[in-house]
């Protein structure tokens, strides 16, 4: 089979001819028909992960239809449309035990420790593969599978309840889910952040308040819509420490700031006036649970969440498209989503 590979860190990825993966026991083989490119991935082309493995095939946002099946698999079916929950737990040890999965004491996560979906076939177990539902493209039910899943688990993690005020900081491809799940989980109003007005426009054609960071002071602006309270969860999906700081900042007592955007770089912030003195919490959002993608399908199926006016740009599993989109997301110069597709 064709797969793009990372060789070396801080390399190009590149193509290469592989067998084609035969299904474990308990495993199933997907045909790859679409796989989201992100951040996550151009971070692990740059050796920004100590425990990836290499030669590597990244990809962790995967959809497609089940092409092979192991000898113990009996509860799927050969053409199955599925999409890829992308951590691989035990399931019985001491944080799958408390539902916090993603922390598994042998976890591995698809496309950083094992073989991802830049490839025309990828084996997972058949546990981890989702019934993505008809009503849901390959493309989209493959930018779900991170985008929407960490967006949906950082509102979880922000304790979201009917009424709360939540601010968006960043509304690409994990803000754009944001919006529309802060609001069907109960949000009286969604603010959108971002410096992109193409953005902000579909944000705004989702519900959304929006606030052009371009335009001045944030924080300030958001106080101000809010009458001085500020917002009771601010989600953080730039990765950036002012951002962080700006979260903090725009919060109302006992709000809760998200972070969930990733960077390398140490913040300083005045502990007292923006934690200690409104008592509110920083707290972080890593992955998402498996139980969350069935949430979230659920929510796709009945029309609560739709990826229609996100624009995914999609390019074929060639080495030259696939490396410019990944230099693009190192200097967040990226659109909305791209997404390699398989004919």
């Amino acid at each position: 089979m064709r797969a793009l590979r990372i060789e070396t860190h801080g390399q190009p990825v590149v193509a290469v001819d592989i067998d084609t993966p035969s299904p474990a026991d308990d495993e199933v083989v997907i045909r790859v028909r679409a796989a989201g490119i992100c951040h996550t991935d151009a971070n692990l082309r740059r050796g920004g992960s100590s425990s990836a493995r290499l030669p590597l095939i990244p990809g962790h946002e995967i959809a497609g239809e089940i092409a092979a099946l192991g000898a113990a698999v009996r509860d799927r079916r050969i053409g199955e449309r599925v999409c890829v929950h992308y951590v691989v737990s035990c399931t019985h040890c001491v944080h799958c035990l408390a539902g916090r999965e993603q922390f598994c004491t042998t976890g591995q996560m698809i496309g950083a420790q094992r073989p991802g979906g830049y490839a025309e076939f990828v084996a997972v177990p058949a546990r981890n593969a989702v019934v993505l539902p008809e009503s849901v493209s390959y493309v989209h039910g493959a930018v779900m599978m991170c985008s929407s899943a960490t967006s949906l688990h950082a509102l979880h993690r922000g304790r979201i309840a009917t009424g709360d005020t939540v601010a968006v900081l960043g509304v690409g491809g994990l803000g754009i889910s944001a919006v529309q799940l802060a609001r069907e989980l109960g949000a009286s109003r969604v603010f959108a952040i971002d410096r992109d007005a193409g953005k902000l426009n579909v944000a705004e054609s989702l519900g959304a308040t929006i606030v052009n960071a371009a335009d001045g002071d944030v924080v300030e602006r958001v106080r101000k819509l809010t009458g001085g309270a500020g917002v009771t969860i601010a989600l953080d999906l730039v990765g950036a420490p002012a951002v962080t700081l700006q979260a903090l900042q725009m919060l109302a007592v006992h709000g809760r700031a998200v972070a969930v955007g990733i960077h390398p770089k140490a913040m300083e912030l005045p502990v007292y006036q923006t934690i200690l003195g409104p008592e509110v919490e920083l707290v972080g959002a890593n992955d998402h649970l498996l139980s969350e993608l069935h949430d979230l399908l659920a929510m796709a199926r009945r029309g609560a969440l739709d990826l229609g006016p996100v624009d995914v740009r999609t390019i074929p599993l060639d080495a030259e498209p696939v490396n410019a989109v990944l230099d693009a997301l190192d200097n967040y110069q990226a659109p909305f989503r791209t997404a390699i597709v398989m004919a």
